[in-house]
């Protein structure tokens, strides 16, 4: 496998496992192999390692001392608290959000979460076109806020939030109409300055995702290896 993007060849590697982390085709406790996967890739085993510290930051494998990576595993506690976390920092986004939009801004805030409304809405939806449009519009917003260090926070949650998704997929594709129109509520908030209004949404949403995955990891639904 060749890659041609302009990242480094350890981050293209790092988004090249995430990927297959997050959809659960390497599944959780799962042993990732640096030989192996070097040897798929055609690339050296150094890259691959700084790889797994990349996915390491993201939370989609542990490293274990004289017993290597392996993909973490879903865990209901874990799972709850990522969840509150994050909750917090797209409060936070939201606020900055609603204070610090301008006219100029209007159109792209729009534009973004009317495409993400129009996959969520779609006759046959695809989960991870909903899930990309879903962060597309976080991006948008954090571009706005124009906050480093909070761009930086939220980027690095969407690994493992992803994964979650991905992860209660059958649930998640039932609740589409809801995903759609929280992003409606959720820019009429911001677009209206009513930060109150948007952190309303925000919990609201979060929350009842949050529920979906922890019902999903109940142990007749868990998937472990």
């Amino acid at each position: 496998m060749e890659f041609q993007a302009p990242n480094t060849l350890a981050e293209q590697i790092a988004h090249y496992l995430a990927d297959r982390l997050m959809t659960g085709d390497i599944k959780p406790g799962e042993r990732l192999q640096e030989a192996t996967i070097a040897a798929e890739l055609n690339v050296s085993r150094a890259s691959v390692k700084e790889a797994f510290y990349t996915l390491e930051r993201w939370h989609l494998i542990d490293i274990t001392p004289r017993k290597g990576a392996s993909a973490s595993r879903l865990d209901a506690d874990l799972t709850s608290e990522l969840y509150d976390v994050y909750m917090h920092l797209l409060i936070m986004l939201t606020r900055r959000l609603s204070e610090r939009w301008q006219e100029k801004d209007r159109e792209s805030l729009l534009a973004v979460v009317h495409k993400a409304t129009s996959k969520s809405h779609a006759d046959s939806p695809n989960i991870s076109a909903v899930v990309q449009a879903s962060f597309d519009v976080m991006a948008v917003c954090c571009a706005v806020v124009n906050n480093p260090y909070l761009t930086e926070a939220l980027t690095n949650f969407k690994p493992a939030v992803s994964r979650t998704y991905y992860f209660c997929a059958d649930r998640y594709r039932q609740d589409l109409d809801q995903t759609g129109l929280f992003f409606e509520q959720l820019m009429q908030a911001v677009l209206a300055r009513d930060a109150d209004a948007a952190e309303a949404r925000i919990v609201d949403f979060v929350s009842h995702q949050k529920a979906l995955v922890l019902q999903a990891l109940k142990p007749e639904d868990a998937f472990t290896s």
